[in-house]
């Protein structure tokens, strides 16, 4: 009888087997592919959510509740990871059924339940900006968010998604729409090496970082945003690495912008403009040497700014062109010393005097 013999590279291959069938036999399994933190990628993130919508949707009152759900999305090696969580209506303007036919959602991800090493490994409540009146809003509020992203480290960050929503009683046709994520504020602060103000402290504009404020209040204008307070912290968050610095303020919400054109937003009576479309400076003056330094801030960052619009490929050209032309007209104001002193200086100036303070949020 001839003996077998085996090639020293088919035996490493044996072995290799043999230790693999150990590993299987004790529940071992092989490493997830290695996902980009939900933040910190770019690409349009799919998923599914799957959820009791037609109760869901129609629970949007004051004492609105969470709801079971699950969401589904693929990993990076291509298998499907199935996340239970709880959903609920969330907003303010947005929940009114006169408003929204699909208002924003909050996503309460149960961290118990969530496999390790997915996309949404570490995350705990996050807002769900949907379609509302349409896809277009959203990817031009979304794109705001990116803006500031540019300008400022304190801010806010977003992933775009594209969602497929399915009702689990079969009783709504599934719709694939656009939507965002937005970090939540805990986990921004984190991030940042800073802690949360709490809401219940009365900060005014001059008690906060000028430099930080000064950004804020010309982004805002930029943007043709008025739906904003510090004091009575309005859709303003405020970050501070300790009680002794001066407190930074982070915007969010800007469905009311005049860039993003929302068909249901309208500026308070008692600010004096028409539309959203109409910019109005809402701050404070500054120094002259803050000013100079904001309007340099914003040239600079002039180019990267048209060029989140431009990379947006979902946006529509008549989108694109609207939005580039809003920020023309902006750009055109900061660097005219003229205009500048009239539209930005001189109406701080009536505004440290005089205050406007927008019936509701007292």
């Amino acid at each position: 009888m001839l003996p077998i013999v085996i090639h020293r590279n088919n035996r490493r291959m044996a072995d290799r087997f043999v230790y693999l069938l150990v590993f299987l036999l004790l529940g071992w399994q092989p490493a997830r592919a290695q996902e980009k933190p939900l933040f910190e990628d770019e690409a349009v993130l799919q998923f599914k959510l799957v959820a009791d919508f037609q109760k869901l949707l129609k629970d949007r009152g004051d004492d609105r509740k969470y709801h079971a759900a699950t969401l589904f999305y693929q990993d990076a090696a291509g298998g499907e990871i199935s996340l239970p969580l709880r959903v609920m209506v969330r907003g303010n303007r947005r929940r009114d059924v006169t408003v929204c036919r699909f208002p924003p959602l909050m996503l309460n991800l149960i961290r118990k339940k969530m496999p390790a090493g997915t996309v949404f490994e570490g995350q705990n409540k996050l807002k769900l900006v949907t379609h509302c009146v349409g896809e277009e809003y959203v990817l031009r509020e979304y794109l705001v968010y990116k803006v500031y992203n540019l300008l400022a480290e304190e801010s806010f960050r977003v992933r775009l998604c594209q969602v497929t929503y399915e009702d689990s009683l079969g009783k709504r046709k599934p719709e694939v729409r656009y939507a965002f994520l937005i970090e939540d504020d805990k986990s921004m602060a984190s991030r940042l090496d800073m802690k949360l103000i709490p809401s219940k402290m009365r900060i005014s504009m001059d008690l906060v970082d000028p430099k930080a404020m000064a950004r804020l209040a010309l982004f805002q204008y930029m943007i043709g945003n008025t739906d904003w307070s510090v004091p009575y912290r309005h859709n303003i968050d405020l970050l501070a690495p300790d009680s002794l610095s001066e407190p930074i303020p982070v915007p969010f919400d800007f469905d009311y912008a005049g860039i993003v054109g929302a068909p249901y937003a309208a500026p308070p009576p008692e600010l004096g403009i028409k539309s959203v479309k109409q910019r109005l400076y809402r701050a404070y003056t500054f120094p002259d040497n803050i000013h100079r330094e904001m309007v340099n801030t914003f040239n600079a960052y002039r180019t990267p700014i048209y060029a989140v619009y431009r990379q947006c490929e979902p946006l529509s050209k008549s989108g694109l062109r609207q939005s580039l032309k809003y920020l023309d007209s902006f750009y055109a104001i900061i660097n005219h010393p003229r205009k500048f002193d009239r539209e930005i200086v001189k109406v701080g100036e009536r505004n440290e005097k005089a205050y406007v303070t927008v019936k509701g949020l007292k």
